[in-house]
């Protein structure tokens, strides 16, 4: 997206990318359909930013999900409202709109053609001139521009490769799925540079539960049910600092715990609790739509003949994997007290004590703090270093909140690039 920006306004730009291709990690995000952005009102959107609302409601002003699906149509692609409000293209696929980008970005109608450097993996060098014999401590304001020009080394297939840019503008993504390029190698190499960065976080993840102080499920539950989905149940959690969560949804249950898009959305929050007290405890409403009497007196309702499973399933229309979870909470006494039962059924704990390890996150939290950077994402400490998208410290959900950001964030570093490139001293004419 930085690029197109630069581009179209005339700059000579070269894509660096460490990937045989372009774009491997926004093909991955298309797989079960491309969630390009979201159509809710955007003052509910930006809220979707957490603690960083403030800070990335001037990016999203600059670029939001209307201009996304506005960009989307001018590169031929249309785009509808799901019945979530999620906006995906018409086809649900990644692919024919990143075909028609990268088409545009190397033929522009207007502007220089992009370069692009595939198996080019940057190693952490960044020099400006000629270095220095000796270190010199950092500046803690931005400061002039300087005229000297940027030197940046790379891994490629044949040997240690040397670029040199004016500007450089880093998008080297998080640290969630690695074997797709982000890495989050950079962190160190930025910490050298005086960049002020924060550790990275997995965001959008699942967790491991914790059952009367056992790690994980019990064999029987893990065995049977993991890979089911709950579906159409309510996910309520308030934090230690009073913060509330409450979502209908889904999830999955997987051989250690929970994941799926209803945890995801709640998984900012349980990371942070965990953090703070080395656990977090949620409750689930496994009939939200019901009343508490109703479900007390279905429960308490005679049964006859029929099991206590047989009759849950007939009166509350609950099933196995519903019926599997309320046994590994309550004992079997419990499970025959109708007033335990039926309140458990609408307030069913489940305590998590990890998140999955950050390569299986979807996302990363953490990065390049904002307090590190000018408003036009500029590193106050490396004037003429830009950075963009998920390697800063920010996080949003799945639902297109986490793409609309990260498009717009290069959009607001490309204009801060061009700005930036302005106010550079201009060569003598030879």
């Amino acid at each position: 997206m930085a690029a197109e920006v630069l581009s179209a306004a005339g700059l000579n730009v070269h894509v660096y990318d460490a990937m045989p291709s372009v774009g491997r990690k926004f093909l991955l995000a298309g797989l079960g359909g491309l969630n390009l952005t979201h159509a809710e009102p955007f003052e509910q959107f930006v809220t979707r930013l957490g603690e960083r609302t403030a800070d990335c409601t001037p990016w999203l002003q600059t670029f939001g999900p209307q201009a996304v699906r506005d960009w989307a149509q001018g590169l031929g692609i249309d785009t509808f409202v799901g019945t979530s409000q999620r906006v995906f293209p018409t086809d649900m696929k990644a692919a024919p709109l990143l075909r028609a980008w990268l088409h545009r970005l190397r033929h522009p109608t207007v502007g220089t053609p992009v370069t692009f450097h595939m198996r080019h993996r940057w190693n952490g060098q960044l020099q400006r001139g000629t270095p220095e014999p000796t270190p010199t401590p950092a500046p803690t304001t931005t400061t002039t521009p300087q005229a000297e020009p940027f030197s940046l080394t790379f891994d490629a297939p044949h040997g240690p490769h040397t670029a040199h840019a004016d500007v450089v503008l880093l998008a080297l993504g998080g640290g969630s799925w690695a074997r797709l390029g982000s890495d989050g190698a950079w962190q160190s190499w930025l910490a050298q540079q005086h960049i002020d960065v924060a550790p990275l976080r997995p965001s959008n993840c699942g967790f491991d539960v914790l059952i009367d102080q056992r790690q994980g499920w019990s064999e029987h539950f893990a065995s049977r049910f993991a890979g089911e989905a709950f579906k159409s149940v309510q996910l309520s959690f308030t934090d230690a600092l009073g913060r509330v969560f409450k979502r209908t949804g889904e999830f999955v249950a997987t051989a250690t715990g929970i994941e799926g898009s209803l945890v995801y959305a709640a998984s900012a929050l349980l990371r942070d609790e965990i953090e703070r007290a080395g656990h977090a405890t949620f409750h689930l409403n496994l009939r939200p739509e019901w009343t508490h009497e109703r479900v007390l007196a279905e429960v308490s309702h005679p049964r006859g003949s029929k099991s206590l499973s047989s009759h849950l399933k007939s009166r509350l229309n609950l099933n196995n994997l519903q019926l599997g979870l309320l046994h590994e909470v309550l004992s079997k006494e419990a499970m025959h007290n109708p007033a335990t039962l039926a309140h458990t059924i609408q307030h069913l704990p489940i305590s998590v004590h990890a998140a999955r390890p950050l390569d299986e996150a979807i996302s990363s939290a953490g990065g390049v703090r904002l307090e590190a950077l000018t408003p036009e994402l500029m590193a106050r400490a490396q004037p003429g270093v830009f950075l963009a998208g998920e390697m800063l410290d920010w996080e949003a959900p799945t639902g297109g909140y986490l793409l609309t950001a990260c498009l717009a964030s290069g959009r607001v570093a490309a204009h801060g690039v061009l700005a930036h490139v302005q106010k550079l001293p201009q060569p003598s004419p030879l």
